[in-house]
């Protein structure tokens, strides 16, 4: 890969958070290449936990042409913190990547639990925001994501407390979606419910869980760790939920009892939330996707519609990121669009962390 340009420079400023240092780049700043070092193991682990479904979960395509992250680099000369001057991927040594994903409530695999790297396999957006927050935050941190693809957050990764609610479609018909914990996932009001294996909120269960257990064996996944700290959670999702009208209708309501059910399951009521819209999207959308979208924008703490949000939750737009595809098609494996995403993810979690006190 080509030789990088070494002398990036970085405008900071520094703030406490939770007696931590803060270091925000100037915007639009191109990152640094990470220094190497360890960080310092006297302060408590920094847990950003990414769930989602496959747009979280990731598909970018390291190896290949166009489209591919190498392709990226050494061609395009995109993400240079990404490659030394030798051209080698770089390592952050303060950064743990660490992913696990199990279907339902069922067992848990594990996929990553290294340094943030590039190896084998796909990206994800895991490595903008690692790296964003990586370099903005003094302390070890720990990039947790658990989830899998394929799933709503109106049924699959319904919280616990979610409400059920009756639709009626184009045709007519009121069908009965249930709350929490409800089977199947709908049926004809009148009709007799006939019960699934399945039920709503399975899989936010089994994602949560996995995400828990990996905290109770901290020092397996981050050596010599003692104590953490739950400091943000970043969500990529809405697929599924755009394709039912019944359940893109109830995004909003849904994505709010998320974010609070997600900061009371980790006992983490100051943590951040982060959440990115479908890549084909665009705004004005009247569709399933633009629902999302208004959900999404709805949320974010500088809407003013939810003042408990402000300064604490941030939506990112990712229509002018993506580099085509949709998400229905993993964006057909650019990884540049996993990137980009991640980086805006990234930057948005630290602006909000500069905004603590």
């Amino acid at each position: 890969m080509k030789l990088k340009n070494k002398l990036i420079q970085t405008l900071t400023a520094t703030s406490l958070l939770a007696g931590l240092t803060l270091s925000v780049s100037a915007k639009d700043k191109p990152l640094p290449d990470p220094d190497g070092k360890p960080a310092d193991m006297s302060k408590p682990v920094q847990v950003y936990i990414l769930l989602g479904q496959s747009n979280m979960l990731g598909a970018g395509k390291i190896k290949g042409g166009d489209g591919s992250l190498e392709h990226a680099v050494k061609e395009k000369n995109l993400y240079p913190y990404l490659v030394d001057v030798a051209g080698n991927w770089t390592e952050r040594k303060d950064v743990r990547n660490v992913r696990v994903m199990g279907s339902g409530t069922g067992g848990m695999r594990g996929f990553n639990n290294e340094w943030m790297t590039i190896k084998g396999g796909k990206i994800g957006p895991e490595f903008g925001i690692g790296h964003h927050i990586g370099n903005a935050v003094d302390a070890p941190v720990l990039i947790l994501k658990s989830c899998i693809g394929n799933r709503a957050l109106g049924w699959d990764l319904l919280p616990p407390g979610g409400e059920g609610f009756e639709f009626t479609d184009a045709k007519g018909v009121t069908w009965v979606h249930p709350g929490y914990k409800g089977t199947p996932e709908k049926w004809v009001k009148g009709t007799e419910p006939k019960k699934i294996k399945w039920y709503a909120g399975m899989q936010y269960d089994g994602d949560i869980a996995r995400a828990k257990k990996v905290l109770s064996e901290l020092d397996k996944y981050y050596l010599g760790a003692k104590k953490y700290e739950i400091a943000g959670f970043l969500w990529w999702q809405g697929d599924r939920d755009s394709r039912s009208a019944a359940l893109s209708s109830r995004y909003e309501k849904n994505l709010v009892h998320l974010i609070k059910t997600l900061r009371k399951d980790f006992n983490a009521p100051k943590a951040k939330f982060v959440c990115a819209s479908l890549g084909q999207t665009k705004k004005g959308s009247t569709d399933g996707g633009g629902k999302i979208l208004d959900a999404m924008q709805a949320v974010d703490g500088k809407s003013g519609k939810y003042p408990e949000f402000k300064g604490n939750v941030a939506s990112v737009y990712t229509h002018p990121l993506s580099k085509g595809g949709s998400s229905g098609g993993h964006y057909s494996g650019n990884a540049e669009t996993y990137m980009n995403v991640g980086e805006a993810m990234g930057k948005a979690m630290v602006e909000l962390l500069g905004q603590s006190k």
